[in-house]
């Protein structure tokens, strides 16, 4: 029979109810929300209608009714199945990234990730005093674990550090002047900056120094009468280096002692363990700096630090008393998950050894090559018994970065298996990865995908193997 004219062909698609009685289609009004399925049908229709009066329809179907109702439940099934999908869903990081920040940064440990499905799925006396039977304070089991590990006063926990260095400006320098060196004028991250956050808050900037030489003399020269507050800021996610001089928290404490003005340091991405004995460059650890005397230090939770996403404010107990009483404290306060989790997390810290082996940032960036090593040959042995010819794969050796706005100079050697497909290109690949379940991602170089180990648990190289397989028989 020659191919149906267009008219025919209109005439041979099934109707929303002829559709919604194939059996497919049943099966799927099973697990599916009705209105959806309805939804999905009409678009379906509407598509191989629109398809037919262009043209586009594919020349070499027949006039037979069932053809074009098998291509509508296809459609409606692959439509249903994408819209119901969750869009935050999981993925395999594959890039070496460690604190990928569009990937979630900090994975929980098992601890964190017990306690936040303990609160998640129960009550809890997240603000009930269990001892007294009256309210309690959210924080209460947050700020003697904070003050124990800093050496800090007192402590208060934000949602993020963004709003911690907000909460702090507007609570000590509101209306009045902060003084900050020029250098230190950092961009945080999603284009906001220490400037736009200060105005936010109501304070004024001073700015102080040259981009890469700021001295004590520098901030003594721009104190006066509306000087509220000595800011300092570490950058952590970038560095001057050269001919560069900054004025330290130390000498900054020392002015703020010789003017009676408070002294506040943001750390960023502050952290409790000093890392540099692993072969990573030193950093400040938030011990440190407490100890060097300011009155405020500001943090992250989930960077350096390990934990869920949390802005961590450690300090003299008269200011953290301050804060808790700004109207601000509220809008950006944490909730019964992250209080969870981050008390768990510092229990981690009170065994420092035990803390590097259990929470998973610190464990991912201590790997030794000679580990990541065994891990790149287990793996690639997986992905060989399942892509077949398919694909070539080798062990390679590879740089894996911290990430996260964390010690931008590091680089961490390790160990990478690399995928060259044979009938596709590595960005093919890798886009086919994104959209699978669980999605993976890894990077690609020289047309091969190159998956870093430092970043992919061992649980996860069955999962990603079937991942590769699913793609590459595609």
């Amino acid at each position: 029979m020659g191919n149906p004219s267009r008219e025919s062909k209109l005439r041979l698609l099934p109707s929303v109810d002829e559709v919604l009685r194939h059996e497919d289609i049943l099966e799927l009004l099973a697990r599916s929300p009705r209105g959806v399925v309805v939804e999905a049908v009409r678009e379906a229709l509407n598509d191989k209608r629109s398809e037919i009066l262009s043209g586009e329809a594919p020349e070499n179907l027949t006039a037979e009714e069932s053809e074009y109702l098998a291509l509508v439940v296809k459609k409606t099934v692959d439509a249903v199945q994408l819209s119901v999908r969750p869009k935050l869903r999981r993925v395999i990081n594959a890039t070496g990234v460690v604190l990928h920040t569009n990937l979630g940064r900090s994975l929980l440990s098992e601890r964190a990730s017990r306690a936040v499905s303990e609160v998640a799925a129960n009550y809890s006396n997240l603000e009930l005093d269990l001892d007294t039977g009256r309210r309690g304070s959210r924080y209460a089991p947050l700020e003697p674990l904070i003050a124990s590990l800093t050496g800090a006063e007192a402590a208060l926990v934000v949602n993020n550090n963004a709003a911690a260095v907000l909460l702090a400006l507007s609570t000590m320098a509101a209306g009045r002047e902060v003084i900050v060196s020029r250098g230190q004028l950092v961009e945080i991250g999603g284009s906001f900056r220490v400037p736009e956050v200060m105005a936010q808050s109501g304070a004024r900037l001073v700015e102080v120094g040259a981009t890469n030489k700021t001295y004590p003399e520098d901030y003594v020269k721009a104190i006066s009468g509306e000087t509220a507050l000595l800011l300092h800021v570490h950058t952590s996610n970038y560095r001057i280096i050269g001919f560069t001089r900054e004025t330290t928290v130390s000498e900054l404490v020392e002015i703020g002692r010789q003017f009676s003005l408070p002294v506040m340091s943001d750390l960023g991405s502050g952290f409790l363990v000093d890392l540099s004995g692993y072969g990573l460059p030193p950093e400040p650890t938030v011990q440190e700096v407490v100890k060097a005397g300011p009155d405020v230090v500001t943090f992250s939770g989930d960077k350096l630090l390990g934990g869920p996403q949390a802005g961590i404010i450690a300090g003299k107990k008269h200011f953290i008393e301050k804060m808790k009483k700004n109207p601000l404290t509220r809008a950006v306060r944490i909730d019964k998950m992250t209080a969870a989790a981050l008390e768990a997390t510092l229990r981690e810290y009170l065994d420092e050894a035990a803390a590097i082996k259990e929470i998973p940032t610190l464990k991912m960036l201590t790997l030794p090559v000679d580990e990541l090593e065994q891990k790149a040959n287990e793996l690639s042995a997986v992905l060989q018994s399942r892509t077949g010819e398919k694909a070539e794969i080798k062990v390679e050796r590879g740089i894996s970065a911290v990430g996260g706005g964390a010690m931008p100079l590091a680089d961490l050697p390790t160990a990478v298996v690399a995928v060259s497909p044979l009938a596709m290109s590595a960005g093919d690949l890798q886009a086919g990865l994104r959209q699978g379940l669980p999605a993976v991602l890894g990077r690609v170089q020289e047309d091969r995908l190159l998956l870093d180990v430092r970043t992919i648990g061992h649980h996860e190289f069955i999962l990603l193997a079937e991942a590769v397989q699913e793609v590459l028989n595609k």
